[in-house]
């Protein structure tokens, strides 16, 4: 089937003269998770996971992975004629390296122009040119030849109400526009789905656990117009939504687009805008900077952080519920655990669904970063060993993810305990941690990677990412890891603190909380920002190695526990209440924690 697809690009490609053809895997939008119609790397490669760059030539085909993905990329590519390329690793190149290197003189490139960014297209063709390759943008060649392909989905869009989101849409578009008059920009464009979900506090079902909908929006001092099909309202709330937008149909934007750009300034993001709308808004004298939206989204008001407390709250509840009716003497399967999880989750109110794909991974599975068990793969639980559970929830007023490593057996070995020790201290190191005002996230990052540097090991994925509420599980423009990205962490962004590590073939460890930025103190050197903690889940006890800790980590630890118990306990089951007493007993140093 893979064979087929790239001999009809191919084909294509020879058409339009090409001679590389780049598949970044991305929709019109630049999702990071994207509708059925835009899984495009996995039609033409068979690769699943959610971030990687296809490149087709006359002769070779090429998946660029990062580590999330390099076991599972090397198994779904298996049999076919694609190479997997280990993105930072060996010395390999990056996509744009690898064009540089291997295409010639007067060859020229191809890109669907619906599916890279303005800044990505001009960063690869400043580089291309060096070396006289022409880079293009083209139409979606895959669609000439993609039989049935879905449609763009058009689920029913829903509202958020006004006490959860903290602003009204109107108040949201009043306040867009004062931004623009501040920056000295008369309109702006939007088509990053999450950012136009917040602004206008309305939600659907277009991608699977991200509650956005496909549109786009724009806004000047006197226009407000969004792109969605109508059909997707009921009457009564079209009616309402139409005090606000202009409403137009999804596949107008192009038609639309040019009357409302062709007067005034533009302010736009070159990163989450197509370079298929470049003519539209990379003018002279456009403002290329990130969304105001996008800025607004990331710094939760008070309402959503509220939302995001409560959401963690009933979490907890969930968690504890869930593991005080795991049975030692039965024997579950991957599936099992995250399904018995995602049961109790479902009881509390306001939830909606989970807010990415479960990760149970037991054993050798928890070394792939991305494992999402199959009823193929699905391993049964019957032996000792380390299940790595990542999964989150999404509710009507906030958004979670919480990742447990945990224990089944009756012990661990020095080496899971030492691993496990050793991510734990770098979590709790980033979580305690005091910064003045303006430090970004990579000037963190190295507090959770320390210890297992330390030890000679380290993880490769990001420490933290931005959460949404109710909204995307992964949100810009913060991130704690190491790629330098010129963000500052601002009170009221939510992020995740989430070291691992992981040995392939052995087991893999990850610990995550999310945590939240807020104004600590002022002293003489300026303010001072600090992280309130937002997950209340105890930790494994029974994989701690106190050996490893100091006296100020085990009262870190015990104060946490203490504040998830007293939390909780009034409201989790009676039959669970034992089990959290037990879960979050002080722990002592050099005594075994059970």
């Amino acid at each position: 089937m893979i064979e087929d697809r790239l001999r009809k690009l191919r084909k294509e490609m020879q058409k339009e003269g090409i001679d590389a053809f780049v598949v970044t895997g991305t929709d019109p939008h630049m999702g990071e998770y994207v509708a059925s119609r835009w899984r495009t790397r996995e039609f033409i490669s068979g690769f699943t996971g959610s971030a990687g760059t296809v490149i087709v030539t006359k002769d070779r085909a090429l998946l660029f992975v990062d580590s999330r993905y390099f076991i599972q990329g090397a198994n779904e590519i298996r049999g076919t004629e694609y190479e997997l390329i280990k993105l930072e690793v060996d010395n390999n190149p990056s996509y744009e390296e690898w064009l540089e290197m291997n295409m010639k003189k007067g060859d020229k490139v191809g890109v669907d122009s619906l599916s890279i960014s303005i800044s990505e297209f001009r960063k690869l063709d400043r580089r291309l040119d060096l070396n006289k390759i022409k880079l293009v943008g083209t139409e979606d060649l895959l669609n000439r030849f993609w039989d049935e392909r879905p449609e763009v989905p058009k689920t029913k869009v829903k509202a958020v109400r006004d006490d959860y989101a903290g602003f009204t849409r109107r108040a949201k578009i009043n306040i867009v526009r004062m931004k623009l008059r501040e920056r000295g920009a008369d309109f702006t464009f939007l088509s990053s789905i999450d950012d136009i979900a917040w602004l206008t506090n309305l939600r659907a079902d277009d991608i699977k656990y991200n509650p956005v909908f496909y549109s786009y929006a724009f806004i000047s001092q006197t226009r407000a117009a969004l792109f969605v099909d109508e059909s997707r309202f009921t009457d009564d709330m079209l009616l309402v939504v139409k005090e606000d937008f202009e409403v137009y149909s999804y596949g107008d934007i192009f038609s639309k687009l040019s009357d409302l750009t062709k007067r005034g300034r533009a302010l736009y993001d070159p990163d989450k805008t197509a370079y298929a709308f470049k003519d539209y808004v990379a003018k002279k004298n456009s403002i290329e900077c990130i969304n105001i939206t996008t800025e607004l989204k990331a710094r939760k008001n008070p309402a959503e952080m509220d939302g995001m407390r409560r959401a963690h709250f009933q979490d907890g509840i969930a968690f504890c519920n869930f593991m005080a009716n795991i049975d030692p003497t039965k024997e579950y399967t991957e599936i099992d655990i995250s399904t018995l999880f995602e049961k109790e989750r479902e009881k509390t109110e306001g939830y909606l669904q989970p807010s990415f794909s479960p990760i149970s991974a037991f054993r050798e599975d928890g070394a792939l970063c991305h494992y999402s068990a199959s009823p193929e793969s699905n391993k049964k639980i019957n032996t000792q060993g380390l299940l790595v559970l990542d999964t989150g929830s999404q509710f009507e007023y906030g958004t979670t993810d919480l990742t447990r490593t945990l224990l089944f057996g009756e012990s661990a070995s020095e080496e899971e305990k030492r691993d496990y020790t050793l991510v734990l201290k770098g979590h709790l190191a980033l979580s305690r941690q005091r910064f003045p005002r303006g430090t970004r996230g990579y000037q963190l990052d190295v507090l959770a990677r320390q210890f297992l540097w330390n030890c000679g090991m380290t993880f490769y994925h990001g420490t933290g990412h931005g959460v949404g509420c109710n909204l995307n599980v992964h949100e810009g423009p913060m991130r704690i890891s190491t790629a330098p990205i010129d963000v500052p962490l601002e009170v009221g962004m939510v992020l995740s603190d989430e070291p691992g590590v992981y040995k392939e073939g052995r087991h893999g460890i990850r610990i995550e909380n999310l945590v939240a930025v807020q104004e600590d103190e002022k002293t003489e050197f300026g303010t001072f920002y600090s992280f309130e903690v937002l997950t209340m889940v105890p930790y494994e006890k029974r994989l701690i190695d106190t050996d490893y800790l100091t006296d100020n980590e085990i009262e870190q630890i015990n104060l946490y526990h203490k504040w998830v118990r007293d939390q909780l306990i009034d409201y989790v089951r009676e039959d669970t209440k034992a089990w959290l007493e037990k879960a979050t007993s002080p722990i002592e140093k050099n005594k075994e924690n059970k």
